[in-house]
């Protein structure tokens, strides 16, 4: 039983660090497994995130207790990506958002936590322990260690050298026995190995999952509205930005539609074979997988293709769609096709659940203000004076929201 949640828990990920304290863990303690992923509430959260999303799913299955934290803190460090007055709306977003998509895909949640990171984070505790940290760590290692995390920019801030070891500290507080993250996260983790048994707290094993290329072919970002699709992006939007995406004719290299596949779709369809194979005994709800009808037994992915054009395409493993693809059996347009309306049916019921929701809708627009919106321009002969309730407002402090709960 032991080695096959381990196997669970470690499927698919590009690196493990400290496999052998899971393990110890998991056969000889008799407890459960702690673990966490962090996410800095910085810019709206893109499709990328079905990437770690999905691997929790593999966690939760396995009997993992799962922490996902809101590092309000951490956003409001990193270079000041966001603004510490729009912090609070924005865990709200992220939680509203994260919450459906594990309802949308069936996953069970009984063992998942969520967390705000100033909770914690501001106690005397806390501080004394960063106080502890920033005596030990050299300027050398905390800049090496937040490199591939924190924004670089010329004469950067004091925060981005915060960063590292407040992530390390976490580790101690929330009380797991692994962090999870993307492979970006690596030398993050490694500091945390190194520097918290040097304040005399335990050494976390580290998960890594591999980095997901985005639509443009570079890294998926925020930022970059080319390069990522938005959990509320329509359906035309989807197969619109599909479309342009880089996806050359033989070239799996950087091809990040490839990528999508790999990581995501056929790790959800396996996910929801097997949950049909066992009886429903894995989701919460039974989902079909993206598979065609009349599909040969063993197929986890299909594309759709007009008979035309020799009709549907199945495979049986992402290596067997991936050299199909090298091979140019498989072509872009065709790929392309089946892989947008397959992130529809993902989003769909998130997007429902989104226009269902007048709570979630205005805390969409006041976490992510339009910044092109102005206002009403002044009518001819109007009063230049503004209302009395504008003026109330305008003698009010603005709220930072910097202790928004999270249960």
């Amino acid at each position: 039983m032991a080695d096959e949640k381990y196997e669970i828990i470690t499927r698919g990920l590009q690196e493990v660090l400290g496999g052998d304290l899971i393990k110890s863990i998991l056969a000889e303690e008799g407890r459960t497994l702690k673990g966490y992923f962090g996410t800095a509430t910085t810019g709206r959260p893109h499709i990328g995130y079905f990437v770690p999303l999905r691997k929790i799913s593999d966690f939760l299955q396995a009997g993992v207790e799962m922490t996902i934290l809101f590092a309000d803190i951490h956003a409001f460090l990193d270079n000041m990506k966001a603004p510490i007055e729009l912090v609070q709306h924005r865990v709200k977003y992220y939680q509203a958002l994260l919450t459906a998509v594990f309802k949308s895909l069936g996953i069970p949640t009984s063992k998942l936590k969520f967390a705000l990171g100033s909770d914690y984070q501001l106690s005397r505790e806390f501080n004394m322990d960063n106080y502890r940290l920033c005596a030990t760590v050299t300027e050398h290692d905390a800049k090496k260690a937040g490199a591939e995390v924190v924004k670089q920019v010329d004469s950067a801030l004091l925060s981005g050298l915060l960063y590292p070891g407040l992530q390390a500290l976490d580790e101690q507080y929330l009380g797991v026995d692994f962090q999870f993250g993307g492979v970006d996260q690596r030398k993050i983790f490694t500091f945390a190995e190194l520097y918290l048994p040097r304040l005399g707290y335990a050494k976390r094993a580290h998960l890594m999952n591999a980095m997901v290329p985005g639509l443009a072919g570079g890294k998926m970002s925020s930022s970059d509205p080319n390069s990522k699709i938005d959990f509320l992006d329509t359906p035309e939007a989807v197969r619109k930005k599909i479309k342009l995406a880089f996806c050359e004719e033989g070239t799996v290299e950087g091809n990040g539609v490839l990528a999508f596949v790999e990581a995501v779709l056929i790790p959800i369809s396996k996910l929801r074979i097997e949950n049909i194979k066992t009886g429903g005994s894995i989701l919460d709800t039974p989902l079909e997988p993206f598979v065609a009808a009349g599909a040969p037994e063993g197929t986890v992915f299909s594309i759709e293709r007009d008979e035309k054009f020799g009709g549907p395409m199945h495979y049986a493993s992402y290596e067997e769609l991936r050299d199909s693809f090298a091979s140019k059996a498989l072509h872009p347009g065709d790929l392309k096709a089946s892989v947008a309306a397959t992130i529809n049916k993902l989003l769909d019921p998130i997007r429902k659940a989104f226009e269902a929701d007048p709570e979630w809708q205005a805390v969409e627009k006041l976490a992510y203000p339009d910044p092109n919106a102005k206002e009403k321009k002044q009518k001819k002969g109007q009063s230049i004076s503004p209302p009395a309730s504008r003026q109330r407002q305008k003698c009010k402090r603005p709220t930072t929201g910097r202790r928004a709960s999270c249960n």
